[in-house]
């Protein structure tokens, strides 16, 4: 049986209309924050309520919540252009199937097509809630989705998300995607070859100096996030020795509740060492921040580098080294993976730096293009053992 056949398509009420409405004249809220769930019914007091919801808040990575924001001023943006209503919960299911058609594209005879007006499309990009016309990654719908889901749930509402229509026509949408070849790219690693590249543009300026110690203390200990590198703050490192420190890591995205663990102590030696040892004598950093900003004149600042700042800083050193591909920062965690892979490092000392529960995901930043150093595809030319000595990358 065929998604299409599984179930008749709902009719949409009359009162969503097909034609988008005229944008709006006055441009949308900044953000829309994720509802949070409806007070407790117990006899709290104001400053209680007030100091659950601040909790409540807090407890979230601030990732996190801009990305709940992002996706809810998107929802925003979405109803009042294409159905001319404002956000209001609990949403129709119907609504919601009309969210996935408008963003999941399908075959149809003039190519891939989705349902959304192109003139509600460039209105959403007028407004600022995407950056080019087009649908989305599939794991950006999924995202959407789930941020409205969870908004009904907190909230005691009725689920349209949980609707089995609304499963069966994603579930639908992914396998469609898959087939069309619309995979997420996967930014390109740094691995050990490319990261040298990158080191050899820092020269001994403060901004030199300052990024060498970043991108080694990034990638060697285990490929940190630029969340994790943004926050990295000198109450948490440890000196060992010389040019030999250990960073104690207490929260990340898979330990937010900063439980006390040994693999939260994370090291940085070696050429990682040294080039922190050398960052912290040029700087006089003694407290506070690791990374700071750097002003004109060379002019070491007191405030921390943002996240982004740390993306910047990756992709200007792949343009000054000629290293040719779509890097970021995440490019030292799966360049540290896939490096690890390489030298057969052990996946339980691997997935010790760099924080992962999961094997599958570990595996998942090993690149497709490593298959062209396993020896497993040279066991034909091997004969008896006596090949050509190419060893198999992978986790040993």
């Amino acid at each position: 049986m065929t998604a299409e056949s599984a179930f008749p398509p709902p009719n949409l009420s009359p009162d969503l209309p097909s034609e988008a409405p005229t944008a709006p004249t006055t441009p949308l809220a900044p953000s829309t924050p994720l509802p949070l769930p409806a007070a407790p019914a117990l006899p709290l007091g104001a400053q209680t309520l007030q100091a659950l919801q601040e909790l409540l808040h807090q407890g979230e990575a601030a990732n996190t919540r801009r990305s709940y924001q992002s996706a809810m001023r998107y929802w925003t943006a979405w109803l009042q252009l294409r159905l001319g209503q404002p956000m209001a919960l609990p949403l129709s299911v119907e609504v919601v199937l009309q969210f996935i058609t408008d963003h999941a594209p399908r075959q149809t005879a003039q190519g891939l097509a989705t349902t959304l007006p192109p003139e509600v499309d460039a209105a959403l990009v007028a407004v600022g809630c995407k950056t080019r016309m087009g649908w989305p990654a599939h794991a950006t719908l999924v995202h959407r989705l789930a941020v409205l889901s969870k908004a009904h749930q907190n909230q005691h509402l009725p689920n349209p998300c949980q609707d089995p229509h609304v499963r069966q026509l994603l579930a639908s949408a992914r396998k469609a995607a898959a087939r069309q070849g619309l995979h997420e790219k996967k930014q390109d690693a740094l691995t050990k070859d490319k990261l040298q590249q990158l080191l050899a543009t820092c020269d001994t300026s403060a901004k030199g100096v300052r990024d060498k110690a970043l991108l080694l203390f990034a990638w060697s200990s285990g490929g940190r996030r630029r969340s994790e590198v943004a926050q990295a703050d000198m109450q948490f490192l440890r000196r060992l020795g010389s040019a030999h420190f250990s960073y104690e890591l207490r929260l990340s995205k898979s330990n937010q509740s900063g439980r006390s663990a040994p693999e939260n102590f994370k090291p940085v030696l070696g050429m990682a060492g040294q080039a922190l040892e050398d960052w912290l004598h040029l700087s006089g950093i003694r407290s506070g921040p690791l990374f700071r900003r750097i002003r004109k004149g060379g002019v070491i600042g007191t405030t921390a580098l943002s996240p982004a700042a740390v993306r910047l800083i990756v992709q200007e050193r792949c343009q000054l080294a000629g290293v040719q591909g779509d890097f970021s920062a995440h490019s030292l965690r799966s360049g540290f993976v896939t490096e690890a892979g390489r030298r057969n490092v052990s996946l339980a000392q691997t997935m010790a730096l760099t924080g992962h529960h999961s094997i599958a995901t570990v595996m998942g930043y090993f690149r497709a293009e490593e298959g062209l150093h396993n020896g497993a595809a040279r066991l034909m030319d091997d004969g008896d053992g006596d090949g050509d000595g190419d060893s198999a990358p992978g986790f040993g």
